[in-house]
């Protein structure tokens, strides 16, 4: 009986020790549940660099969100194709090769070329006989020694085979024929093309042994020195637009804003209702490809407004808020909702705090953090 009482006065004092046992330690909040205050600790606070500021007063751009593509003016693309229809003899071009004006791009070959040339020397021939028999048969027409009509076909004859001479002298030199060299006997069966622009080969249709006819497409040459941006804004924006505004772009694969400005409003409207804006680049980069895509924001006017940095407005939940400062000391924030304007150079305009709030002091940066810190503690 005595064991007995050993043994459950053992158990009972297990169960004493066992119920004293402290339970785990629990991770202090530094927010209440579904709040919308947050009190930082002094670690935090240093860990986040808080900063804090009052609302300004700053002139912000009034500006029209559009998006596009850097083209080249027509001026500046070009399209090669034969003349005169041929095969491709040579040719050592591929795409993204650069090439400056006169450079020598195909050879073609083909005997109507040939022919072309031996037609050139014998209406010239012929024309040298002629002219001579149009003087002499204007001479006897002095002297009332030939009839009229002899004069009349001497002079048909020397002037058309004159208009022969000058188109066979013209396609000779469009297909760079030298017409000197040809009537000292060089007879060529292939003709040369130049690159009439400096640029970069962008398109390449051709090869070795390739016919190509003129209608054909054989090379693109693009000259990108004096890329534009070719903006496209809606129809709602149209009247806001005028020539010289500034527009600040940013490529599609760039972080880097670059500034432009607007010098050709177009006068079509597209299916999708917008039009055409011609925008010229401050600063040319020729390392920039056309057809690149890029976001433009272009400023219409200013206006004097209160706001605060970019950095001390959060997005939660489709909404913008702001940390109003209720302690400084304490280390006490509440997170208030706003209405945003118009953003500019790290500035966003602040319309309306839902609970009045304009005079207070507001957390500028570490705002995400607090936005961080109160939402874990509301998980």
């Amino acid at each position: 009986m005595k064991i007995n009482i050993q043994i459950s006065g053992i158990i009972l004092l297990l169960l004493v020790i066992s119920c004293a046992k402290p339970s785990p330690t629990t991770v202090q909040t530094n927010a209440k549940a579904n709040s919308t205050e947050v009190t930082l600790t002094e670690e935090q606070f240093k860990m986040i660099n808080l900063q804090v500021g009052k609302l300004e007063n700053r002139n912000i751009s009034v500006s029209i969100r559009a998006n596009g593509v850097l083209d080249v003016p027509p001026q500046n693309l070009v399209t090669i194709s034969a003349p005169i229809g041929g095969f491709v003899k040579h040719t050592e071009l591929l795409q993204g090769m650069k090439v400056k004006k006169g450079h020598l791009l195909v050879t073609l070959e083909h005997q109507d070329y040939i022919q072309l040339q031996q037609d050139y020397l014998d209406n010239k021939s012929q024309l040298e006989f002629l002219e001579l028999d149009y003087q002499r048969q204007q001479e006897l027409a002095k002297e009332n020694v030939n009839a009229a009509k002899a004069l009349q076909q001497a002079k048909s004859n020397y002037f058309s085979t004159k208009a022969k001479v000058q188109g066979l002298n013209a396609k000779l030199r469009l297909i760079n024929i030298d017409t000197d060299l040809l009537e000292r006997g060089t007879i060529s069966s292939t003709i040369n093309l130049y690159s009439p622009i400096e640029g970069f080969i962008t398109q390449v249709n051709i090869n070795i042994g390739t016919h190509v006819n003129p209608a054909d497409m054989m090379l693109r040459i693009v000259d990108s020195e004096h890329l534009h941006a070719e903006a496209q804004v809606f129809e709602k924006d149209i009247s806001k637009l005028k020539v010289g505004q500034k527009v600040r772009l940013t490529l599609s694969n760039e972080t880097q804003e670059r500034m432009a400005s607007v010098y050709l409003i177009g006068r079509e409207m597209t299916p999708e209702r917008t039009i055409r804006v011609h925008c010229h680049l401050t600063q040319e980069d020729h390392s920039l490809i056309p057809g690149s895509y890029f976001n433009a924001t272009i400023e219409t006017s200013t206006q004097y407004v209160k706001c605060l940095p970019e950095k001390a407005i959060v997005s939660f939940d489709g909404k913008e808020y702001v940390f109003n400062v209720i302690n400084e000391s304490k280390r006490e924030y509440e997170m208030i909702e706003i209405t945003t304007g118009q953003s500019s150079d790290g500035f966003k305009e602040v319309k309306f705090f839902k609970n009045g709030s304009e005079g207070s002091t507001f957390v500028v940066n570490g705002a995400y953090d607090l936005l961080s810190f109160l939402k874990n503690t509301d998980e």
